[in-house]
């Protein structure tokens, strides 16, 4: 019975590309040992494979043993491992610094001191103009070890000056740890509580940011301290929901590569990370004009192929480009033209779910079902919302889940069908009874919506309009906003009340705004 395909050696094969295939295979030939040809066959015997399966192993390779496979697999991935990383090291500074380190290694042991200062100091130089600190201050250790042996008679000073430049230095990588953990924090706060849902909330992400908020002086910082500074800006600002304050940091963030296009190429996922929270906070912000303007930043940086280096900068680069297209079409309120483009979504989907984790699927799953119902195709959109709500792990992203029941309550009210509609009000009842985060927004909808059946027709849009008007007096508690992020459902009041589609409602308040 074949084996379960999450083998690692199987699994790392089957994301090589063509050339790094034909690497690998150089790489192997060169080393001229019966082993290489051995790993060559399994190399070859497990890229043929559709999944993974020790027995047709042994049937294609008769010269492997079954005793012998599993070291031959971990020697396999040690000598593919070490093909990428020569392989890539043109498209890594770190990996080349690391590697140059080795070679100081290697000329200190032959007692060529003066070399190995001297490749050290290029070493230090490079790291520095590419933000690496960590490899400078390896260089420096380095360098401090060869001169506290008294063997280069060294010039008077140069003790003081490398005592000095690592203190230095050690003071940034110290700002730069302290910076990253308070902004990793933020993140990981808003992944426990989402955004700040009350003034309890608020007070707790507030203490805790300006306690470990390391004081910056922006005039002296370097790169990535200015860097993780405005990322645990952004995370904070989103988390208590001043969108004005995010989209300031946000731009900071992008302005910084923009000053120094050099790191765009060395720290490309953090460019366009800064990209994607620049366009999510002008998302939030509903400034459509800018919106376009960066959203074709990101894309003409992604059309460069020099730019798509690995497979996780291709992930990232479907990932935050999907989901602003996606965007676009719900600030324009063009859910037909959105529509359009989701065959092509979901095939890159179904291409990039590996490296997906499953509150992104969940996300985009949402966003189809949401332009599939603006368009006015209620039975797609409810397919795409069974997909959330039969999810696997049901306990993900309750927000989503509770969001997809809602909204699927409203898309089987459009489609007229009442018999499904009671059925599933019953179910969101019982849902909403286990939820820990009940929210007056949803609260209110399902109120409604379970006593919908009784509202005769001409008293329908009256009760339209003051279910409207109380979710009006909820949007304007900051606390309560957080709802209408995910569901426009003033949008969807107003188009039963001026009975027109809500695709037509959006795009008219688009065209008011603009």
């Amino acid at each position: 019975m074949p084996n379960v395909s999450s083998d690692p050696v199987f699994q790392l094969i089957k994301l090589l590309t063509a050339s790094e295939k034909r690497h690998f295979r150089l790489y192997t030939n060169r080393q001229g040992s019966r082993d290489g040809l051995k790993f060559l066959q399994l190399f070859d015997a497990l890229d043929n494979q559709a999944q993974y399966d020790d027995e047709k192993i042994l049937e294609q390779v008769p010269s492997i043993k079954r005793v012998q496979l599993a070291n031959l697999k971990a020697n396999l991935y040690k000598q593919l491992l070490s093909s990428l990383r020569l392989y890539q090291a043109s498209q890594n500074l770190d990996i080349q610094l690391q590697e140059q380190l080795g070679h100081a290694r290697v000329l200190y042991n032959k007692g060529l001191y003066q070399q190995c200062l001297k490749m050290l100091d290029k070493i230090k130089t490079v790291a520095k103009q590419g933000e690496l600190h960590h490899i400078a201050l390896s260089a420096i250790d380095f360098e401090k070890q060869i001169e506290s042996q008294y063997i280069t008679r060294s010039i008077t000073g140069r003790a003081e000056a490398l005592s000095e430049e690592a203190l230095g230095l050690t003071f940034h990588v110290s700002q730069m740890h302290a910076l990253s953990n308070v902004a990793l924090r933020m993140y990981g706060l808003y992944i426990k509580i989402g955004h700040a849902r009350n003034q309890e909330e608020y007070e707790l992400a507030r203490t805790f940011f300006k306690e470990n908020l390391p004081l910056l002086d922006l005039s002296t910082a370097g790169f990535m301290e200015k860097l993780y500074y405005y990322q645990a800006q952004v995370w904070y600002n989103y988390l208590i929901q001043d969108f004005k304050a995010c989209y300031r940091y946000a731009r900071k963030w992008v302005n910084l590569f923009e000053a120094n296009p050099a790191m765009k190429n060395s720290q490309i996922t953090l460019y366009i990370k800064g990209l994607h929270n620049l366009l999510l906070s002008l998302f939030n912000l509903q400034y459509y004009s800018r919106f376009e303007e960066v959203l074709r930043t990101l894309e003409a940086f992604a059309a460069d192929p020099d730019r798509r280096s690995s497979l996780n900068i291709e992930v990232l680069l479907f990932l935050y480009i999907y989901t602003n297209r996606l965007n676009a079409y719900f600030m324009r309120g063009a859910f037909s033209e959105g529509v359009e483009e989701v065959p092509e979504l979901l095939e890159k989907l179904d291409y990039f779910q590996p490296h997906l984790d499953p509150h992104r699927m969940l996300v985009f799953y949402f966003k189809i079902a949401s332009l599939y119902f603006g368009s006015g195709d209620n039975q797609t959109a409810i397919k795409y919302l069974n997909k959330i709500i039969n999810t696997a792990a049901p306990n993900l992203r309750e927000d989503i889940q509770c969001f997809a029941r809602i909204l699927r309550l409203i898309a089987y009210y459009e489609a007229g069908d009442d018999y499904e509609l009671e059925h599933q009000i019953r179910s969101v009842y019982r849902f909403l009874g286990k939820m820990n985060d009940q929210q007056q927004m949803q609260v209110a909808i399902f109120r409604f919506l379970r006593n919908l059946g009784g509202i005769t027709p001409p008293d329908l849009k009256d009760a339209f309009r003051n279910l409207k008007d109380k979710l009006m007096e909820i949007a304007a508690n900051p606390y309560e906003r957080r709802p209408f992020l995910y569901l426009d459902i003033i949008s969807w009041l107003e188009s039963k009340i001026d009975n027109m589609p809500v695709q037509e409602v959006m795009q008219r308040k688009f065209l008011g705004m603009k």
